[in-house]
């Protein structure tokens, strides 16, 4: 059932606050949080300030910020609704679509049109409009590039489009892979026989998956080759057919690399490759596959290009932060 909330303006001037009703008064407290927390967030997030009345918020503020706050508060409900609880993350990522809304987006956004990734553990949303453009692409293009800092869910929204792609039968199959740089450990110095020596390179892929997919279902999926896991090596000589394709850390693919890894693309797969161009271990003089594909393949139809920054990651605060004043100083 849809939140049959409006908002309507009140007061001597008509602008002074926007009332929100919400006809469950048992999901009214679990928007509210505990002690009130989560409107605190939205509050913190929206510079208003929000009273309880009953089943009633009283939003007050500027009239921009309050219908903000409305749009965030709303949208909250509608995940209640929906059997979702909340999270500090989930209102965060809230409040990042509501600040990037454009005015006339906000039917879209807020209604119709929201990107869900389901998977069998949990419902994935993009957190900002960058991410949302990503997922979208993911799902338009037989190709699609994701370039970014740390953080800002370029890998781990590919793995949940894969992984979604794969419970619908869209897919066959799901193969993520790595280059297997090494950084500062040498492989062949790694305790163990070569799945020991590749998994610890790989083990942000295996984390993905665990997070959308029960562990012993993972694990039958991999002892079936139907969820492959692997270095970028290993793809010389395949073709991949009915796969939906990861390539993470794709800045230190070499050039070489990428064409090889590039051309596995095979009838009714889907690729994805994601890098950051600021963490390329390579050895001096290499160049970066990733460097060389953006410069060959833009403009080529059927493949996208999608650019994070510091404001889309989604990690610790402090990682936006590090990202920036590394940016600067770099600069």
């Amino acid at each position: 059932m849809p939140i049959s909330a409006v908002p309507q303006e009140t007061g001597p001037d008509q602008g002074l606050e926007t009332l929100l009703e919400f006809p469950d008064n048992r999901l009214l407290i679990d928007l509210c949080g505990e002690f009130d927390r989560n409107l605190a967030q939205v509050e913190h997030g929206t510079g208003v300030h929000i009273l309880r009345r009953g089943n009633l918020l009283a939003i007050h503020g500027e009239a921009e910020a309050r219908a903000e706050a409305a749009r965030v508060l709303e949208a909250l409900y509608a995940k209640l609704e929906a059997g979702r609880p909340l999270d500090a993350g989930e209102i965060d990522g809230e409040l990042r679509m509501a600040a990037e809304a454009e005015p006339g987006d906000q039917m879209e956004l807020f209604q119709g049109g929201r990107i869900e990734l389901k998977t069998r553990k949990k419902t994935v949303e993009p957190r900002t409009e960058a991410q949302k453009a990503y997922v979208r692409a993911l799902f338009e293009n037989e190709l699609a590039f994701g370039i970014g800092p740390a953080g800002t869910g370029k890998t781990y929204l590919a793995v949940a489009v894969g992984v979604t792609l794969f419970l619908g039968g869209h897919v066959d199959k799901i193969l993520l892979s790595r280059p297997a740089v090494e950084a500062g450990e040498r492989l062949g110095f790694l305790p163990g026989d070569m799945k020991d020596k590749v998994d610890p390179y790989m083990q942000p892929l295996y984390d993905a998956l665990n997070d959308f997919l029960p562990g012993k279902q993972v694990t039958k999926l991999i002892e079936d080759k139907r969820i492959e896991i692997a270095p970028l090596a290993f793809m010389r000589g395949r073709t991949l057919s009915n796969a939906f394709v990861v390539l993470d850390e794709a800045q230190n693919a070499t050039s070489m690399q990428m064409k090889m890894f590039l051309t596995r693309l095979g009838e009714g797969s889907r690729m994805v490759v994601t890098g950051d161009r600021s963490q390329i271990d390579l050895p001096r003089g290499v160049s970066s596959g990733l460097h060389d594909a953006e410069r060959l393949l833009k403009g080529v139809s059927g493949i996208s290009f999608s650019y994070f920054t510091s404001k889309d990651v989604v990690r610790h605060p402090l990682v936006a932060a590090i990202i920036e004043a590394y940016e600067a100083g770099e600069g």
